[in-house]
């Protein structure tokens, strides 16, 4: 299977994914709102930011992971492949038992150091055990299959699994929430959509991998990059978890609750954002690892003219419907106010700066440039930590977001001299051009809806008007790429035409048979 093969299939189970869970994202926190209120829903989702953060026990290892693999898969080395998984299988075992240790800690702090009104503190400590037991089972069982499906490209093997879970778990906790049951059991019950995903990866890798024997004997030593992976993801977490977590200490569980219905919101965008960069990194880590030079830059140019075209396209709708989404979603809510202009605003730039280093960021994790990256990503950080604090007294929840915007900012313009001086050796100017059309084309896009505004009076409406407004973006962010990129929209149309002649040439081959 080609590479392009891959990224197709890649980015169509990615597709399928982030359908499912936008919509998952959107359905269970309102069923939590209102079964629950606002308060367990912040409770839910302060809790889950903090497991999150143990999770990153195992982050450097699952990106140096599945960077060794990268040249052992690529020239069929499968000793070479067992001893990096064997290695690997080793430290997921020891650190499960740490993950284990702190959220047995979380369990025990959590209750003391945040009230809440509706949940007894032995209701949270289970909670909290039960949140903790999803990111047990990452270890013990799951991250070696997801880590050599990951360095393979089939990625779309995972989105598949993820795809079975969610529905699985959306289902229960719809059934037993809409019961009447606590909400200590409603999780502990959902908790069964796990297995499942485990045990079709477990299936499908022994089936496809069995070449593979987790008891060969580890090799370790490919693994030397693990501490400098596990610093810069521990750096991004902070990143993309700190605003929730300076939210739940400084401004309080409402105001988490603000947070993540908004953030439901900008997630999903991103995380439609995200199909296209799924599994990009080990396509270009399979070529930089040939040391094709030519053809990363002109895949990575390629790249950029696509994903800039969507990002722009992606926000200027997000900018206009987000406001009457959260109208909708929230109509029924009354013990926090949510709808909030500048708030929306606010979430919306983030959420632009946020995905637009993602180019960037791919080839970085594509060329193992951990280390060389690691001070830009600590200022990043303390830009988030620091300014966070420092405007959350003054300002509340915007201060906290704008702190979020400054740091993506310095990531975005950190990253692209790095990239463009140590990887591709590209001009400069090209990708800030690109970037800097993306934020003209959605203020192009933008003005005429805040000049004559609208609202929905249901999810029908909202939907009706959001595919008017995406096709106005569309069409504005495709004039940007045909006056500003004719060379790379040519090479794109050739690259489609190319493929789409084998597949024909292929399934002609099939039926002849």
């Amino acid at each position: 299977m080609s590479r392009t093969e891959k990224f197709i299939k890649n980015t169509i189970g990615a597709a399928v994914l982030q359908s499912v869970t936008l919509a998952v994202g959107f359905i269970i926190p309102h069923v939590l709102l209102v079964h629950y209120g606002s308060e367990v829903n912040g409770l839910i989702s302060s809790l889950t930011q903090f497991i999150s953060y143990f999770s990153l026990l195992e982050a450097g290892l699952s990106g140096a992971v599945v960077f060794s693999l990268y040249k052992p898969l690529a020239q069929g080395q499968t000793d070479e492949i067992s001893g990096i998984v064997a290695g690997a299988k080793r430290f997921y075992i020891q650190t499960g038992y740490f993950f284990c240790i702190f959220v047995l800690l979380l369990a025990f702090l959590y209750p003391v150091l945040v009230y809440a009104q509706h949940l007894t503190q032995t209701e949270i400590f289970l909670l909290t055990l039960i949140l903790g037991t999803n990111g047990a089972l990452e270890f013990f069982t799951l991250a070696k299959y997801r880590s050599i499906l990951t360095a393979d490209q089939r990625t779309y093997v995972i989105s598949c699994s993820n795809v079975i879970h969610l529905a699985l778990y959306a289902l229960i906790v719809c059934l037993t929430a809409s019961g009447g049951l606590n909400i200590v059991m409603v999780r502990f019950l959902a908790l069964f959509s796990i297995s499942v995903r485990t045990l079709l990866l477990m299936l499908y890798c022994r089936k496809h991998y069995r070449y593979l024997n987790f008891n060969a004997k580890p090799n370790t030593g490919a693994l030397k990059q693990r501490w400098d992976v596990f610093y810069q993801q521990l750096l991004a977490a902070v990143q993309s978890g700190m605003p929730i977590i300076l939210t739940t200490v400084i401004l309080g569980l409402k105001s988490v609750s603000v947070y993540t219905v908004y953030y439901l919101v900008i997630g999903g965008i991103n995380g439609i954002m995200g199909i296209f960069t799924n599994g990009l990194s080990a396509g270009f880590g399979d070529v930089i690892a040939r040391k094709e030079t030519d053809k990363l830059n002109s895949l990575i140019r390629e790249f950029e003219v696509i994903y800039y075209f969507l990002l722009s396209a992606a926000y200027s709708v997000t900018l206009v419907m987000i406001l009457p989404f959260i109208r909708l979603y929230t109509r029924n809510i009354t013990d926090v106010t949510y709808e909030i202009p500048s708030i929306a605003f606010l979430f919306v730039l983030s959420g632009f700066c946020y995905c637009m280093k993602a180019p960037q960021s791919v080839l970085v994790i594509a060329a193992g440039k951990y280390k060389e990256t690691r001070t830009q990503s600590t200022a990043a950080a303390l830009i988030i930590t620091g300014g966070g604090i420092i405007l959350a007294f003054p300002f509340g929840l915007h201060g906290i977001v704008a702190a979020s915007i400054l740091s993506d900012l310095y990531r975005t313009w950190a990253l692209l001299l790095f990239v463009t001086k140590h990887i591709t050796a590209l001009p400069l100017q090209e990708s800030c051009g690109r970037i800097l059309r993306a934020f003209i084309v959605c203020a192009i896009t933008v003005l005429p809806y805040l000049l004559f505004p609208w609202s929905a009076d249901n999810i029908i409406q909202w939907i009706m008007r959001a595919l008017l407004v995406g096709i106005h973006a569309l069409i504005l962010a495709f004039l940007n790429v045909l006056v500003f990129e004719p060379r790379q929209l040519k090479y794109l149309f050739k690259r489609i035409q190319s493929f789409f002649k084998k597949e024909g040439t292929t399934y002609g081959s099939i039926s002849s048979k």
